[in-house]
């Protein structure tokens, strides 16, 4: 662990407790430009996506966390009052992609209703920032009705809760979408936009859409799997989490952190585990807790300074002399060389993990939840160190490998390189 978390905890823990009233949050435009207000002062996002480890965004000079939905609130909101943080609080809105029909008005007006119970709970909570109107309603649909009834829940928001401002979550910055909601959604105050590889454009991007308004990016991370390089049998590179420390440093600075005009601030993705493609694509920390290089880059761009112990940097990891983006093919049964270049920046001593996994077939979109595939045992001999080997599976087919390289200080570094196996 890189910090003294338990005093940054108690600092914040008397303050919860004494405010019980909900906390007056506006947005402004001063001189041009705009800003969040939070009582009384300029408030900037630097905010986590997901709800673990809130101690750890506190300490690390983040501000706010993000949810999607309600459930679990109770508990992100204790959480976030306790550490001295902040909540976009996401409202559960229904997607046609799964089924919601928009022409229905009973249908909206039950949606309705039952949002509208759920900002009345939790509207006076002092860790409330503002609220999330769905997440990606854009996502596969054909029905612009959907932002009629996002005006009528923003519009409800603002009759009974007079303290915090309204927003609606897109994936991406389209300009259909943008017009649809600068013409339907009077009362949404903030566009959100969930964005990845992309984040570099998006300040341009705005812009060019439309929308001269402020704005949060509520999602960004390593680059998507709908972004990345394809293999032949249709598996989704990853990056190094390396690459991904990389990536996340200069996207933002070259992007959000310049934008001093309409932005006001980010949710970095996630602020925790998830299985997505592969169990590491999103998840900036392993399935055990343990921090990638990203964490350390976070903690950079929200403090101005690294940790005093840094995660180990990850350079290469072959697998029979071939990287990941080299379409790796293997013979079933026969063993192929693997090798880990993993250095650390403080000369701590390196253990390593792998682990072979069946390629993931529960594939869905737009973040929905998909099970792990289970590992296959014994591909890699016991103790294998940065230099070791893989025995192929014997069943034809794509899998993953992947290597985990810890520092004993609560770090870690991870890569895998997809593989097919071919028949005999």
């Amino acid at each position: 662990m890189k910090l003294p978390i338990l005093l940054t905890c108690l600092v914040f823990t008397a303050a919860a407790h004494a405010q019980t009233s909900p906390v007056k949050v506006e947005v402004r435009q001063t001189q041009g430009r705009y800003e969040l207000v939070r009582a009384g002062k300029p408030y900037f996002i630097k905010g986590a996506g997901g709800g673990q480890f809130p101690e750890r965004v506190r300490a690390y000079g983040g501000n706010s966390l993000r949810t999607w939905g309600t459930d679990g609130a109770a508990k992100v909101l204790a959480d976030a009052n306790k550490n001295g943080l902040t909540v976009m609080l996401g409202l559960d809105v229904a997607r046609e992609r799964h089924g919601f029909n928009y022409d229905d008005p009973q249908a909206v007006a039950a949606q309705l209703q039952k949002i509208r119970t759920e900002v009345l709970k939790y509207k006076d909570n002092p860790a409330v920032l503002f609220w999330g109107i769905g997440n990606e309603l854009n996502l596969e649909y054909k029905n612009p009705r959907v932002w009629d009834a996002v005006e009528q829940i923003a519009r409800m928001i603002h009759e009974v809760d007079p303290n915090h401002p309204t927003s609606t979550v897109l994936a991406g910055c389209n300009p259909p979408e943008v017009a649809y909601i600068k013409q339907r959604c009077p009362s949404v105050d903030i566009l959100s936009i969930n964005t990845y590889a992309g984040l570099a454009a998006i300040p341009q991007q705005v812009r060019t859409a439309g929308w001269a308004g402020p704005y949060v990016v509520a999602e960004w991370g390593p680059t998507g799997h709908w972004e990345s390089p394809v293999t032949p049998w249709k598996a989704s590179v990853e990056e190094t989490s390396s690459q991904k420390a990389a990536v996340y440093q200069s996207r933002y600075e070259a992007s959000v952190q310049k934008d001093t005009i309409q932005c006001l601030g980010t949710y970095v993705f996630l602020w925790g585990q998830k299985q997505e493609r592969t169990p590491t694509w999103y998840g900036i920390f392993t399935e055990d807790g343990k921090e990638s290089e990203v964490v350390d880059v976070m903690q950079y761009l929200w403090s101005g300074k690294w940790p005093a112990n840094r995660a180990p940097h990850l350079a290469s990891f072959t697998l029979d002399g071939k990287q990941a983006t080299d379409n790796v093919y293997l013979q079933p049964g026969k063993k192929y060389p693997v090798q880990a270049a993993i250095t650390d920046p403080d000369k701590d001593r390196l253990t390593y993990r792998y682990e072979l996994l069946p390629e993931s077939t529960d594939l869905k979109s737009g973040g929905d939840r998909e099970s792990r595939p289970a590992a296959v045992a014994g591909a890699v001999p016991a103790g294998a160190t940065a230099t070791t080997t893989l025995s192929a599976p014997s069943k034809e087919g794509a899998y993953r490998l992947f290597v985990y390289a810890y520092d004993g200080h609560d770090n870690v570094a991870v890569a895998n390189i997809p593989f097919y196996v071919r028949g005999r």
